[in-house]
């Protein structure tokens, strides 16, 4: 039952009363899965409205206020929210799917959908000379994965194999080959092109490498999607490369987790949004996405200057030990951190070490006394370049804003994690267990930054359109039964930077394909397959 102080708060939140007296709807033939009594909200509409949900097989197939006849089983909604299974378009899922596919951090917080491929890396192509992006699929469905699985073309990926981790212009020859790569993993059902210019050896593609690369995109409607060059000091003109990129190849963009890093770039939003409402009145077709934290996520390498990590890690690390570069790379170091508001402000997240293990979860500040930049360089010569890192540098107010703004979606940027096994490692950015409630619980509930029914949208239907992906984000009839059940009075993170391995709250089940994928905290078999655009090779 549902009191008066909770259906009042129910109400304000766009949840409709639950209705009685209705005419019954009797499918013909026994459905799979019926959901109850719940407020569905569609993916599209602001407010929800009380519904059934009949499944059979993997499709939607009825939406009535009281279904009747047999089924085979049901999951008892009233007083709860559903919606479509949100689509992460923006994962680093991938890092772990193979060692643990079940995906128990994505699932968990009603994901259902993970666009992998992320800031320029993919699977595919490989450095078995594997070019088809089905090949990749082929093993993701024989994983049965907990979610489902689509994956862009990662350009930082695609450079590396045809021209190494060195900072120098592709020759003519090479280029062309770059583009056959892309294309081939396009044709194969890649769903956009990601780059990573802040990484290597991404970082040392110019814009034109970038054009050339991009303009198999437009054919496919499909968008480039770039960690930008630059999220402080040059972000403005970081966004101008990226939609100049896309005017260029006349390709749609999706900027990546768009931010103002370091308090000093913190005003230039205003000149970001304003460059893109630019764009789009010029027709040219602008989304971006971002996750509901004030720290981001990277290599503890990526405060060292470019020029320091040409060649790939192990000439960086080499660089570190040189003597002759120690002031250099001192200087400039110390002037990243600063940036960012200082050592207190950079936690490492993870270690290949074991030595090193204790560093986990530290501030570089809580390490011990003296130099705080040779307290860095020590971590990084031990663990070969590989150490991971949370950076604590940007604004509640403008995350608030890129939340309410009505061209930015949902993402987590984050991995699949889990409190047990093999995808329990090092200390992660709580994004990747808690970034979709966390949107749901405090920013639409607590901070009423956005209602309800548009936070769903830019986790679903938004999204799901992006990347071209057939019937999958909405609740509508013949669509798939990629669903979400939450209490949107409860449904909250727990997950924190001192304690990231903790699941969320409020989420009651998520269905994938039509099948129960997590009941009241138990997970059921992995029904999650590999997605390809419409409209791309199947």
């Amino acid at each position: 039952m549902v009191d008066d102080s909770r259906r009042s708060f129910l109400a304000l939140l766009g949840l409709a009363p639950i209705a009685s007296g209705l005419p019954v709807w009797r499918p013909a033939g026994r459905l799979d899965l019926v959901i109850r009594g719940a407020t569905v909200f569609d993916g599209v509409e602001d407010r929800g409205h009380r519904l059934d949900i009949g499944i059979r097989g993997d499709r939607i197939v009825a939406l009535a206020h009281r279904i009747g006849g047999r089924t085979v089983d049901e999951i008892d909604a009233r007083g709860l929210a559903v919606a479509p299974g949100f689509v992460d378009v923006h994962s680093h899922a991938d890092g772990t799917l193979q060692a643990d596919p079940r995906l128990e951090s994505v699932v968990r917080q009603g994901v259902t959908t993970v666009v992998v491929g992320a800031d320029g890396f993919s699977r595919i192509p490989d450095d078995a000379g594997r070019t088809a992006m089905s090949d990749w699929f082929a093993e993701v469905d024989a994983m049965n994965p907990g979610a489902n699985v689509a994956s862009m073309v990662g350009l930082g990926r695609v450079r590396q194999l045809v021209v190494g981790d060195d900072d120098r212009p592709a020759t003519p020859t090479e280029l062309g080959r770059m583009v056959e790569l892309v294309k081939a993993a396009l044709r194969s059902g890649a769903c956009g092109a990601s780059a990573g210019l802040e990484y290597t050896p991404g970082a040392f593609a110019g814009i034109d490498e970038l054009v050339a690369l991009c303009r198999p995109l437009a054919r496919y409607r499909l968008p480039y999607s770039p960690h930008l060059r630059n999220e402080d000091d040059r972000l403005v003109e970081a966004v101008d490369e990226g939609l100049e990129v896309g005017r260029r190849a006349r390709c749609p963009v999706h900027i990546a987790h768009l931010k103002t890093q370091g308090p000093r770039n913190w005003s230039k939003l205003d000149q970001v949004f304003r460059k893109m409402s630019r764009a789009r009145r010029a027709g040219r077709d602008v989304t971006f996405d971002r996750y509901p934290y004030l720290a981001y996520q990277t290599g503890l390498s990526n405060l060292f200057p470019l020029w320091s990590r040409d060649g790939g890690e192990e000439a960086f690390v080499k660089r570190l030990a040189d003597s002759s570069l120690t002031a250099r790379l001192t200087e400039a170091v110390e002037a990243k951190v600063a940036l960012i508001g200082g050592w207190d402000r950079v936690m490492v997240s993870s270690v290949s070490a074991d030595a090193d293990r204790s560093a986990e979860g530290k501030r570089i500040s809580e390490l011990g006394p003296g130099d705080h930049y040779r307290l860095t360089v020590g971590l990084l010569e031990r663990n070969g370049g590989d150490v991971g890192m949370v950076g604590f540098a940007m604004s509640e107010d403008n995350l608030e804003r890129i939340l309410k703004h009505p061209h930015v979606m949902v993402a987590s940027d984050g991995g699949a994690v889990a409190l047990e096994g093999p995808a329990r490692r090092g200390h992660p950015h709580p994004r990747s267990l808690g970034s979709f409630p966390r949107v749901l619980g405090h920013y639409v509930r607590e901070r009423n930054v956005l209602s309800l029914g548009a936070a769903i949208r830019k986790m679903s239907s938004m999204p799901a359109a992006r990347v071209r992906l057939d019937r999958r984000g909405r609740i509508a009839s013949g669509w798939y039964a990629d669903l979400v059940v939450f209490d949107p009075a409860t449904v909250a993170d727990r997950a924190t930077f001192a304690e990231p391995f903790a699941y969320p709250e409020g989420i009651h089940a998520v269905v994938v394909n039509g099948a129960v994928a997590l009941r009241d905290g138990q997970r059921g078999p992995g029904t999650g397959r590999a997605l390809r655009p419409s409209g791309g090779r199947r």
